[in-house]
């Protein structure tokens, strides 16, 4: 006859193989959403149409800033991607070693009879914490640092005066740390990455992360823009 404590010793490893059997299943199946996705990676022209323009931005989660930067009347399209590193061909998996130099990034095309790169690099200061070292909200790594790409000295004179702007107006309490890189070459993260909040808005990360951080953004670009008109 088998004893209750023989019983108990039996079957805890069976119920923790079981339990482990289930987690696996779960996390399979979260994987398997986007698994049959494009998983291509690939290198991107920076010479933009004809009437258009073009701006590249890191501020963390390029899923955040593709939604942001959607949202501003004037751009015309967003592409999430990889810029500031050395590796060539990055992948999303190798980028989140922290060992490619790149981090999460948004080219961003643009009409600049509607909105000039002035008004981009203002919105790119005032929708992330500039004044926080290799992370934004949760997400920690090198590859989630500030960057502000500049395609022009005449560009970084411009992205500087806007720094300087926010700096004045007393937006972030601490010192701001973001980069200033020259754009010299950008890659299209894989395709289940492009338009991610609009194609998933019920994922977790994006409610409890993404849309959070747009509608901080609205109030405080909103603000901003209020106070800048008053002054002026």
């Amino acid at each position: 006859m088998v004893s209750a404590k023989n019983l108990r010793n039996f079957l805890f490893p069976v119920w923790r193989l079981l339990v482990l059997i289930l987690v696996s299943a779960f996390l399979l199946g979260q994987c398997k959403l986007f698994s049959d996705k494009d998983t291509k990676v690939q290198k991107i022209s920076l010479l933009p149409k004809s009437g258009q323009k073009i701006a590249a931005f890191a501020e963390g989660c390029f899923w955040c800033s593709e939604h942001i930067f959607e949202s501003i009347p004037g751009v015309t399209n967003v592409i999430s991607g990889y810029a500031g590193g050395h590796t060539k061909n990055p992948t999303y998996d190798l980028v989140n070693t922290e060992t490619t130099g790149h981090a999460e990034t948004v080219l961003i095309y643009f009409d600049p009879t509607k909105v000039d790169y002035a008004e981009l690099c203002r919105i790119f200061f005032l929708s992330h914490d500039p004044t926080t070292f290799n992370k934004q909200g949760p997400d920690e790594g090198s590859s989630y640092r500030s960057i502000l790409f500049y395609s022009s000295e005449e560009e970084l004179k411009i992205a500087k005066k806007i720094q300087k702007e926010i700096q004045d107006h007393k937006i972030w309490e601490n010192p701001m740390v973001t980069e200033f890189q020259e754009l010299k070459e950008f890659y299209q993260a894989e395709g289940y990455h492009q338009n991610f909040i609009q194609k998933h808005p019920d994922q977790s990360y994006v409610r409890a992360v993404s849309i959070p951080r747009y509608h901080e953004f609205q109030k405080r670009y909103e603000l901003y823009r209020k106070n800048i008109n008053r002054t002026n």
